[in-house]
């Protein structure tokens, strides 16, 4: 069996940009993708805190350090610049696979710089069953 799980998230991100001329995607960013581990091109999910909208598109790489996230194209009449979102990656994993995730959470502050980055194992109680 494979279960669909969290493998990274940017929480409380702000968004700087909405770019609806665009043909779509999310920009972010790279330093930010990477403690999460988020690869370019990967599908992600973001969710508005002011509207629950949730949007699935891909991510791409912007500037390191920059802070940016933008969203591209249709997600731009979704999301404002100034909302909060949360930035979620999964995965597939099959039961092996599952003892070694490690999911990462990454705070940022107001200007979507990095706070700190948690690493989460699942707990000890559920790889045994």
């Amino acid at each position: 069996m494979k279960r669909y799980m969290c493998k990274g998230k940017i929480h409380r991100a702000t968004v700087t940009e909405a770019e609806l001329d665009y043909p779509g995607s999310i920009t972010i960013d790279k330093e930010l993708m990477k403690k999460a581990d988020i690869l370019p091109y990967e599908i992600v999910q973001v969710t508005c805190l002011r509207n629950a909208a949730r949007w699935k598109t891909y991510a791409i790489p912007g500037e390191g350090h920059s802070g940016v996230i933008c969203l591209n194209g249709p997600p731009a009449r979704l999301f404002q610049k100034g909302d909060l979102v949360i930035i979620l990656s999964t995965g597939l994993y099959d039961e092996e696979e599952l003892a070694s995730l490690k999911t990462r959470i990454v705070y940022v502050d107001q200007n979507n710089q990095i706070v700190r980055v948690n690493v989460n194992e699942l707990m000890e109680e559920w790889r045994d069953g």
